[in-house]
């Protein structure tokens, strides 16, 4: 992968990071938002990781490589989900927390399993690995989260967020240093 794919590559992961901070800290210290706005701010962000994820699978300098290719279906998947609640923010509760535990689950799947597609192995897959196996966690706890409960769901994927963006932001800073 050329210098300025990396460089790219790291500035896609640092503004999911920053993404993933704004909204934890709006799910964790405002968790009574009308449910209206908590669609609108999931979706937002679902959105805006589905796009930066798929303008960076589609950098990468190996667009043939299954991990791409599994990038790309993810994206799509997280980009459909995000469309899908925008244009419904009247889902119900339960549709949205399911929503949520697929979109999390799918992506903790993909970033867990996508190093071994790749052709050698890198410290950065350490983040990588911990960001995969804390969205499937998440997206788990949620799945089984009583609909009852609305500000817990609401914190967990605040907390969610609240962990893996420093996750994502230090991926980053790797990234942009291998590629010195």
């Amino acid at each position: 992968m050329s210098k300025t794919d990396m460089t790219s590559m790291a500035d896609s992961i640092a503004a999911r990071g920053f993404f993933a901070i704004v909204f934890g800290a709006a799910a964790v210290f405002w968790p009574h938002l009308t449910f209206g706005t908590l669609v609108y701010l999931f979706s937002g962000y679902i959105l805006a990781i589905g796009v930066l994820s798929l303008i960076n699978s589609f950098g990468s300098a190996k667009t043939d490589s299954m991990a791409t290719w599994l990038q790309v279906l993810v994206s799509l998947v997280e980009i459909c989900i995000g469309v899908y609640l925008f244009r419904h923010p009247a889902v119900s509760f339960s549709s949205l927390i399911l929503l949520a535990s697929i979109v999390l689950i799918v992506r903790g799947l993909f970033v867990l399993v996508a190093p071994f597609l790749q052709e050698g192995s890198s410290g950065g897959n350490t983040f990588s690995m911990l960001l995969g196996l804390v969205s499937l966690v998440a997206g788990v706890v949620l799945l089984f989260q009583p609909s009852s409960s609305g500000v817990a769901f609401v914190w967990i994927l605040g907390i969610y967020a609240l962990i893996t963006g420093p996750l994502q932001l230090a991926l980053s800073k790797y990234v942009r240093e291998s590629a010195k």
